[in-house]
């Protein structure tokens, strides 16, 4: 028997109406499993972060360096496979699941080249990368060596990117969810056994010893690897081999990519390619800029970072929602459609994250306790925190509009927005400011940088010029025919 998605998401294909109810029935059953893997997530990093956080502000200070390049490369490979994925959700849509497996083998194929050349490049930058962002001496070592391993697992990231953003094009958003989930269980496990040394360990009055292999930061790099392997394994078994509607189990077909796919793909990866080097470059800049002030700098600068995705996290699963919803909404040439799920998925994503500020604002003291053993880093950290919830409605806006943007295929002038708002803004506030007021004048310029780009993104996304691409169901048949 069919669910209830399935269902709603047949009408959507189908061409039958959805009443009011019916949309936001459908936005809450594909973006609550994502909610909830984002917020296991947290709560795992939280744990993750915590453990190397015990060790100082050192070692959280060398992984704090070095994680805005990792961002950038993690940021290459996930549009990579969003510059594929998209189209399988416009194939959806028009309910062509040929074309869409189609897609999905030559997307395969073309990300995992990118991924061992990614790779290749951040192994070999990993030495020197610590001195070009200005680490102090004393932590170097350290973060060379954590990005190192990092990146040798770069192509079972990409993999894992590659196979949940296929699943949630297509609808499925349980699966990926849950590995998400498992993933980050196993990060915690890992870590555990590999950063600490063999130790007496005392539970519910049992002593014992624990076995670990005492690697520091180097065993959180190379745990999370480890996580990221077994999830990428699970992730490609559910979509190519148990999904009913892209797994190609038994299928032949040619895994080379033609040119219209290509081309469809470079439309929106090239953008978000920009993108990715407009915002994570950005994160390397203020790196730059925060470096000079020291670990304890650094380590709040990171820790707080990680405490505020408590408050973005159902942004990002509303902005999955969005993407698949517009995406197939356009495949299925239902323009009123993909404005009603776009209205809706806004709303809710700054509603959510506005509830959650308010929890973040009152508890930003205890969140850093829960990070750092250092009083001087959670007493930082919590400074920026309480200021950063008033900033959230408008990073709610912006992480949903972009989504909205990214499932109709309009991926430039959200890039061009984004790049006014970050560089401008953000990185010129920052100059100016930092110098002055330490590590809080860097983020009163990530505040009024992250409201911006909220209204700038949720203009762009009033009247329909946003959803004028030509990645539009008819018009991807008239380029196809042309072949």
């Amino acid at each position: 028997m069919a669910s209830t998605k399935e269902i709603l998401l047949g009408r959507i294909r189908g061409g039958q109406p959805l009443s009011g109810a019916d949309r936001v029935r459908l936005t809450l059953t594909l973006c609550g499993p994502a909610i909830l893997a984002q917020l296991a997530s947290v709560l795992l990093q939280f744990i993750d972060a915590s453990m190397v956080g015990s060790l100082g502000a050192g070692p959280s200070a060398s992984i704090g360096l070095v994680s805005t390049t990792g961002w950038i490369f993690g940021g290459f490979c996930m549009a990579a496979a969003q510059g594929f994925s998209v189209q399988v959700a416009h194939k959806a849509g028009a309910d062509d699941f040929t074309g869409a497996r189609r897609i999905l083998r030559q997307g395969l194929l073309c990300a995992g080249a990118l991924a061992v050349v990614f790779a290749i490049i951040a192994v070999a930058i990993s030495g020197p990368l610590p001195r070009w962002l200005g680490g102090d001496p004393s932590i170097r070592q350290g973060a060379s060596e954590y990005f190192r391993i990092q990146a040798a697992f770069y192509p079972m990231m990409m993999l894992g990117f590659f196979g949940a953003t296929m699943l949630q094009c297509s609808g499925e958003m349980k699966i990926p969810a849950i590995l998400d989930v498992v993933m980050c269980a196993l990060d915690v496990v890992f870590n555990f056994l590999l950063i600490f040394p063999t130790r007496e360990i005392s539970l519910a009055g049992l002593n014992f010893t624990m076995w670990g292999a005492g690697m520091g930061i180097k065993g959180a790099a190379l745990g999370t690897g480890i996580a990221e392997v077994i999830t990428a394994a699970l992730m490609m078994y559910f979509l190519l081999v148990r999904d009913k509607n892209l797994g190609i189990k038994g299928e032949m077909g040619s895994f080379l990519p033609d040119r219209s796919t290509l081309s469809k793909a470079w439309s929106i990866t090239g953008p978000m390619w920009v993108q990715n080097l407009v915002m994570r470059g950005a994160y390397v800049a203020s790196t730059l800029i925060v470096a000079p002030l020291g670990p304890v700098a650094i380590a709040a600068n990171s820790f707080a970072i990680i405490a505020e995705s408590f408050c973005y996290m159902p942004g990002y699963g509303m902005a999955d929602a969005a993407t698949t919803l517009v995406g197939q909404s356009l495949g299925a040439s239902r323009k009123d459609l993909a404005r009603s799920f776009k209205n809706i998925t806004l709303g809710m994503g700054v509603g959510m994250m506005v509830s959650l500020a308010v929890v973040m604002y009152l508890l930003a003291g205890k969140i850093m306790g829960l990070l750092s053993v250092d009083p001087d880093v959670v007493a930082l950290g919590a400074r920026c925190l309480r200021l950063e919830a008033f900033a959230e409605a408008g990073y709610a806006a912006s992480i949903v509009a972009f989504g909205a943007c990214m499932g109709s295929g309009d991926t430039r002038v959200p890039t061009a927005l984004n790049f006014t708002s970050v560089w401008l803004v953000r990185i010129g506030l920052a100059l100016i400011l930092t110098p002055r007021y330490g590590l809080m004048g860097y983020w009163i310029a990530m505040f009024i940088e992250l409201n911006v780009r909220g209204a700038l993104l949720t203009l762009r996304t009033r009247g329909d010029k946003w959803m004028k691409t030509r990645l539009t169901a008819s018009e991807i048949e008239k380029e196809t025919l042309a072949l």
